[in-house]
């Protein structure tokens, strides 16, 4: 997304890191013993746009303390100088955010105040990552690392000797564009900072960012500046800080830095409930904090390389939305004021557009006390704001993407449970929100067509029309809005038939029909409407007028709601599927799988979203797409679809399907690779196809999962042994391509026969995923 952008893979010389599977030699040689934590490899994604960072973070941490290179976004593999070690990074996003208090260690004498001037060259041969650890050798001598709490960076220096040895403190240069900054120190091991900017694809509200840093021993020295004037000895400026210390004897110096976004008392709190530890401790703590979570997923089979990508996305899907909450739980709302989260973790950092559709259901099967703290969260800032948000980063609105992305996921809090005691007021904030648009003092959008949408069944492709706030239009992706407010009033009908109020969903699903309106029966393909509902912009569908980060091609399946009807809107079962095997290029993929998805499904410049006819598996429009054919008698070709996607997930820098949209890709890469997808974004509905190992045991909490464990088992599934020829459940026969969250829940066992050849499983009319209605 634009937001979350996606990119290509860089191709050259990477068709493959590996086959999906081993063969059964190589399956019975290898072994899952060991720390899961070493399987993961944080460099992926670093090169080509994925837009990750290889830096420390604990599991939805509100610090992210990694190095900035000069990218946008942070890090980039490709570059060779490191500008500072920063506070805040999401992974994967699009556009520049955070990067706030770049840190550096240097020696000598500080001249230089811009960081891209004073910045350390470094090299990937002494450079390492793991979950919660980096470090890098500096050319400089030094040797800088990192490891994190969930509110605190904590760093480690090793200087050459020298009685020159500085740490230098930037609160005016970060990754976004900076409006005000202020450091003062303290005292002679304390630095505090405040730091105000706004970014992200385009000018958000500004919001403020408070750091304070503790020093494990004295300075020898200190001093600030202001633009390029340094002044020694001064205890305030506006700029930046330097500390020095004498390493000719101890020649290391450790650093804990604080954060907070509600105030200086914040930050301090903050660096009271979770400094004061040594750098091995709390490199320790973390590293145990990653293996529980990784834990909670135990594969067999598979390749090494196989593992390290799966372990690696399982790590990714963990690093965000991020704890926004204070050590004594207030946060700053969405007002523009502190509040105290009470009974609850307050979380932020909403990428909803991507994260609806895979990682959101992933959180909620396997970290449902957090899953329900966020969806909390995002009912508070409705309620303290005064509307739900739609893609929020820290306390701001930043309206990038289109269309309604959070009701399907809070409609999929509720149907996973997370909204036991708070489902009425989620309701009455996702009613508020599906049936307006928020007042014009507010900073965003909503569903800025509605009126339009409520009107006339579509929302209007109105070319050129004058953003009204900050951040994206929907009037300018029309159709592709239709289709997401469609989908949203399709799953807020649901949850309004659950909870009692049948008249409105009666209401919503009517409503959930209105994709209709945007079918052009002259193509076959849904199209833009303008304002007097005329069709408008080319008729070619892969010309992408209207749709957001698309084409007609790409969105046509967006329709999960309603999979029966589109197809009769086609002309049949016959023509979906041979829609679908033209889109998916389907017989160069059973030729050649891997270089179909790498020079027929990824193809043109890094956000070329248009002028596409085929599947795109870097970008979120197309991520239920595979499973499309789970509703049309074909599922096998879910299986060819999905495997073959998978091969675009390698152990290596580029081994992203563009950027990780904070976990949304790492989430459907886990997903898809146990067999268990979210067909129904939404709704509570899961895909079955077949898994790419041998066997998974999933811990789940009982809380949520009375049963405590589920097992999935594929035995001697490969690249030639991966068709379903039949699906047990619990040892009892199971016909049906899908499974509900309630069966899910009462299941011990999942168990995939596999054979060389497409069977007759889930082929018949009866087994696909029923329409909602």
């Amino acid at each position: 997304m634009r937001g979350t952008r996606r990119t290509r893979l860089c191709l050259a010389g990477v068709m493959a890191a590996s086959a999906l599977v081993a063969t059964p030699a190589a399956r019975a040689a290898e072994r899952t013993d060991g720390h899961l934590t070493d399987l993961v490899n944080p460099f992926i994604g670093t090169q080509n746009e994925g837009n990750t960072f290889p830096g420390a973070a604990v599991p939805f941490g509100m610090v992210q303390l990694s190095p900035d290179t000069g990218h946008s976004t942070g890090y980039d593999y490709a570059h060779d100088r490191v500008r500072g070690f920063s506070l805040v990074h999401l992974s994967g996003v699009g556009c520049r955010i955070g990067g706030d208090l770049p840190v550096l260690p240097t020696t000598g004498d500080v001249t230089e105040t811009d960081y891209a001037r004073y910045a350390a060259a470094f090299s990937h041969d002494d450079e390492e990552a793991s979950p919660g650890y980096y470090r890098v050798g500096l050319a400089s001598g030094i040797r800088a690392e990192l490891t994190a709490t969930a509110r605190t960076g904590v760093q480690r220096y090793t200087f050459p000797a020298t009685r020159k040895a500085n740490v230098l403190l930037n609160a005016a240069q970060s990754l976004h564009r900076p409006v005000g900054s202020a450091v003062e120190i303290l005292d002679d091991h304390t630095v505090r900072t405040e730091i105000t900017g706004h970014g992200f694809c385009r000018d958000t509200g500004p919001y403020t960012v408070y750091t304070v840093t503790r020093f494990s021993r004295p300075f020898t020295a200190y001093g600030t500046w202001d633009g390029q004037d340094v002044t020694p000895g001064a205890r305030t400026g506006h700029g930046g800080a330097y500390v020095r210390f004498d390493t000719t004897g101890d020649r290391t110096v450790e650093a804990t830095t604080a954060l907070s976004y509600v105030d200086a008392r914040g930050a301090a709190g903050n660096l009271r409930a979770e400094g004061g530890r040594r750098f091995d401790a709390v490199r320790h703590r973390a590293r145990e904090e990653w293996e529980d979570r990784l834990a909670a997923v135990r594969v067999r089979g598979g390749t090494t390389t196989l593992r390290r990508t799966f372990y690696s996305s399982l790590y990714r899907s963990y690093l965000a939305p991020n704890v926004g909450s204070d050590a004594d739980g207030r946060y700053f709302g969405w007002d523009r004021r502190p509040h105290r989260a009470r009974g609850f973790t307050y979380y932020q950092n909403w990428s909803l557009w991507d994260t609806y559709r895979t990682q959101a259901q992933l959180l909620a099967l396997l970290a449902p006390r957090e899953a329900r703290d966020m969806a909390r969260s995002v009912v508070a800032i409705d309620e303290d704001g005064g509307w739900l948000p739609k893609w929020g980063y820290g306390p701001v609105e930043t309206n990038i993407m289109t269309g309604d992305p959070v009701t399907p996921f809070l409609t999929t809090a509720y149907h996973m449970g997370l909204l036991k005691g708070f489902e009425e007021r989620a309701y009455r904030a996702l009613r508020k929100n599906a049936d307006g648009v928020p007042p014009a003092a507010y900073p965003g959008v909503g569903r800025e067509a509605d009126a339009e949408y409520l009107a006339h069944g579509f929302a209007p492709y109105v070319k050129g029309r004058p953003y009204a706030k900050m951040g994206d239009s929907d009037y300018h992706h029309g159709a592709s809005v239709t289709l997401e407010y469609a989908l949203a009033d399709a799953m807020l009908a649901q949850m309004a038939r659950g909870l009692g109020h049948d008249a409105d969903a009666a209401r919503y699903a009517a409503r959930s029909r209105n994709y209709r309106t945007i079918f052009d029966p002259a193509t076959g393909f849904f199209r833009a409407r303008d304002a007097s509902g005329a069709f408008t912009g080319p008729a070619d569908p892969a010309r992408g007028t209207g749709f957001h980060e698309g084409t007609a091609w790409q969105y046509q399946w967006l329709v999960p709601q309603d999979l029966p009807g589109v197809t009769g809107l086609i002309g049949g079962t016959r023509a979906a599927n041979d829609r679908l095997d033209a889109f998916f290029a389907y017989d160069r993929l059973l030729a050649d799988p891997e270089r179909t998805a790498r020079e027929v499904w990824v193809h043109g410049d890094p956000y070329a979203y248009y002028n596409a006819a085929t599947y795109n598996p870097q970008n979120e429009p197309d991520l239920i797409a595979p499973y499309t054919y789970l509703s049309t008698g074909q599922p096998w070709k879910t299986t060819d679809v999905v495997h073959a996607a998978l091969t675009l997930f390698t152990d290596s820098p580029t081994g992203i399907t563009g950027n990780d949209d904070l976990g949304t890709m790492s989430a459907w890469n886990v997903l898809s690779s146990i067999g268990l997808f979210p067909v129904q974004p939404g709704y509570d509905t899961w895909g079955l196809t077949t898994p790419v190992f041998d066997r998974v045991d999933l811990t789940l909490d009982r809380s949520y999962w009375p049963r405590g464990r589920l097992t999935v088992r594929a035995p001697g599934t490969s690249a030639t042994d991966r068709y379903v020829q039949a699906v047990r459940t619990d040892g009892a026969p199971h016909r049906r391509t899908y499974l509900t969250t309630g069966a899910l829940r009462s299941l011990r066992s999942l168990a995939f026969t596999v054979g060389p050849r497409p069977s007759g499983w889930g082929a018949s009319p009866g087994a696909a995923p029923p329409a909602l209605r």
